[in-house]
């Protein structure tokens, strides 16, 4: 280690000591146990160029032991990392200014408690639940190896980036860890290194007390090569260890790193160091053994920005510049290749790709809107080539695989296919689809809309993190019959939609089906779930019943009174709103005018001006039913005081569907019987 080494390391832990200390809150231990780790990677491996930190082929650093975000603070200032605004354009201002830093974990700094994609350059995924970072690098190193093999060519290697993620024991012990190792090892992603900081400490004390497996046997038995760094302070080591990734072309690679947690500080490898600041004397004594001027905040020693901008900047600007000019070859040699990567980088779709989407024509029997979508999903993906996507083992099910020609499977022998399995691992297949969707690509995963609660941190983070990931659900009530109660969701509709920012589509029909696509696969920063049933749905008859564009706009009138307003207003969605036109229709035949309101996205609803809104539901018309087979959580919003909701206010049962509905209730009579008596109720 020259001195410049040691200075820039031990610079490093004290910006992290003084940020966590000025703040009186964070976690100091990992950062001064890693931070030889991270500077070795960064300053001597990293292709990433802090001057333009968004270009396509840079490497990949994920913290996912996201509580150490003070380490990753301090990285981008010390190497300049410049900021860029949501239209991907590089900004002249640093990503982290030392202001930043001493504002770390108070409001509106760039400095959040964990690293937040969007907010601050540099952070390439949202991370702080543990294991969540780990498995969403998975998805990023898929990404890099299919696209190149989908747009290298022979003197042109636009990709080979590697993607590296730095876990802790937590990380290590959380399952959604071990199924994203699984699935990694399984598709061979030499592209991929977690670094795993073993610093046998948690929150409640020395992991003895509960972790105490062989993590190295596990990863050999994942098929991962291992490696082991015994000094985390050791750099020719972490060094070695590095070029031993690199050199590994056939599995994901594991470096294991012994490392002391609160390095250097009076609790040096004791619980007390991973959460709680040292205090100003812990502080003080920390630096006297470091080496820092003890009464020196914030202190960065002459040489040190120079020295990083000598190694990762001066590597990275080289790298980045020399992508460029083959880019710049590439386009004049692959032209409607590049024009793909240009649209992809602007999460821009090809001009056209809709003209594709079928039109299904009125049928009572019609299909399931998983069937239809099936169809519609294929028509996208052939039309957008950057479209994949797969399944937690449910494909056959979820209908989800695209059968185009070419389509392919994604395996270890075939990078170009676009199918993905994923395995019985929900919650890893959706952090994967995040992952993919971070790298620019159009993922989409598939399962049961039960075990969406097994994913549900994943979706959380891909609305927090404004990724269009899209989450498709099949099975989506108690019309899964049989299976019963274990099954049928009743609780997770409701559950998605107070998600901020997730876009949740139940269609009605096939066509609206079309029309959630056409929303979907346009949107850039919002990640939507789409809700599909299993049992068929009749093809609504368009010529006598509104326009299924009107998804677009969340909810609109799908049948009407012929003229003046209606004494009440059947709200519905999915599989329900062919029941709410049985039931419009035994009210017309009653001589009462009810309106039918189709639905499929209350979130696009709520952003309409209130001039449509009040068209389609009139605050005057205070008789109003809403039927949905799932909770009637959130539905009092749109029937208000005066109104009634036929839903599920139990689990469900074991039988057959059409005993089902009986027994809960969803009929034409119980919903036409709900609405006369709130008619009947206000005359």
């Amino acid at each position: 280690m020259t001195d410049l080494d040691t200075l820039s390391v031990n610079t490093i832990r004290g910006l992290c000591m003084d940020a966590i200390q000025q703040a009186n809150s964070g976690h100091p231990g990992t950062p001064m146990g890693m931070a030889p780790v991270a500077y070795a990677l960064w300053q001597r491996f990293l292709r990433f160029d802090p001057a333009h930190p968004i270009w396509p082929n840079r490497d990949r650093f994920v913290l996912s032991e996201g509580h150490a975000s003070a380490l990753l603070w301090s990285l981008l200032h010390l190497t300049g990392v410049r900021a860029v605004d949501p239209d991907y354009e590089v900004l002249g201002r640093p990503a982290v200014a030392l202001d930043d830093l001493k504002s770390f974990r108070q409001l509106d700094s760039h400095c959040p408690g964990h690293p937040e994609y969007r907010w601050t350059s540099g952070v390439e995924a949202t991370t702080g639940p543990l294991g969540q970072g780990v498995a969403t690098s998975v998805g990023m190193a898929i990404a890099g190896q299919w696209l190149a093999a989908r747009y290298n060519r022979e003197d042109f290697t636009l990709f080979d980036f590697d993607v590296y993620a730095l876990a802790g024991d937590g990380c290590m012990m959380e399952g959604i860890s071990a199924e994203a190792a699984s699935l990694a090892g399984h598709l061979q992603l030499s592209n991929l290194c977690w670094i795993y900081d073993s610093n046998r400490v948690t929150i409640e004390g020395h992991t003895d007390i509960t972790f105490t497996e062989d993590v190295a046997a596990r990863f050999l038995a994942h098929g991962w090569n291992v490696t082991t760094v015994a000094d985390a302070n050791d750099l020719d080591q972490i060094g070695r260890a590095f070029h031993t990734f690199r050199a590994e072309t056939e599995r994901p690679t594991l470096v294991l790193v012994h490392s002391h947690i609160g390095y250097g500080s009076p609790v040096e490898d004791s619980p007390q160091a991973h959460g709680t600041p040292f205090g100003p004397e812990g502080v003080r004594a920390t630096k006297q053994a470091l080496g820092i001027p003890p009464e020196a905040d914030f202190h960065i020693p002459d040489g040190v920005p120079d020295w990083f901008a000598q190694g990762i900047g001066a590597r990275g600007a080289e790298l980045r510049t020399a992508w460029e000019k083959t880019f710049d070859a590439y386009r004049s040699a692959h032209p409607a290749l590049a024009d793909e990567l240009e649209r992809i980088q602007r999460r821009e779709l090809p001009d056209g790709w809709d003209t594709a989407l079928p039109t299904f024509p009125a049928d009572p029997k019609g299909l399931a809107t998983r069937d239809s979508s099936g169809q519609v999903l294929n028509a996208v993906a052939e039309a957008i080539p950057w479209v994949l996507g797969g399944s937690a083992d449910l494909a056959p099910s979820t209908k989800t695989r695209l059968t185009f020609g070419g389509a392919g499977d994604f395996q270890p022998d075939d990078r170009f296919g676009r199918n993905l399995h994923l395995g019985v691992r929900e919650h890893g297949a959706a952090a994967v689809a995040n992952g993919m969707a971070l790298t620019k690509l159009r993922p989409y995963w598939s399962g049961f809309l039960i075990f969406s609660d097994y994913a549900k941190a994943a979706i959380r983070l891909s609305a927090l993190m404004e990724i269009p990931t899209v989450h498709i659900f099949t099975h989506d009530s108690i019309g899964v019959g049989e299976d019963g109660p274990t099954h049928q969701p009743v609780e997770q509709l409701a559950g998605l939609r107070a998600t901020p920012g997730l876009l949740v589509f139940r269609p009605a029909d096939a066509n609206e089906v079309v029309e959630t696509w056409r929303v979907v696969a346009a949107l850039r920063r919002e990640p939507a779930a789409l809700i599909l049933s299993r049992q068929a749905l009749p093809t609504l008859d368009r010529s006598r019943l509104g326009a299924a564009s009107g998804v677009a706009r969340g909810a609109y009138v799908l049948a009407d009174v012929p003229s003046g307003e209606p004494e009440v207003i059947l709200l519905a969605t999915g599989s329900e709103v062919p029941l709410a036109l049985a039931a419009h229709d035994e009210l017309t035949g009653e001589g009462i005018a009810s309106r039918v309101v189709s639905m499929p996205c209350w979130e696009l609803f709520d952003r309409q001006p209130r001039e449509y809104r009040a068209a389609v539901l009139p605050p005057t018309v205070t008789a109003r039913v809403a039927v949905e087979g799932a909770s009637t959580l959130g539905w009092d919003r749109y029937v208000g005081a005066g109104g009634a909701v036929v839903g599920m206010h139990t689990f469900g049962a074991s039988a057959p569907l059409k005993q089902l509905l009986t027994k809960f209730g969803f009929t034409p009579e119980r919903v036409s019987q709900v609405a006369r008596e709130l008619v009947e109720a206000m005359t």
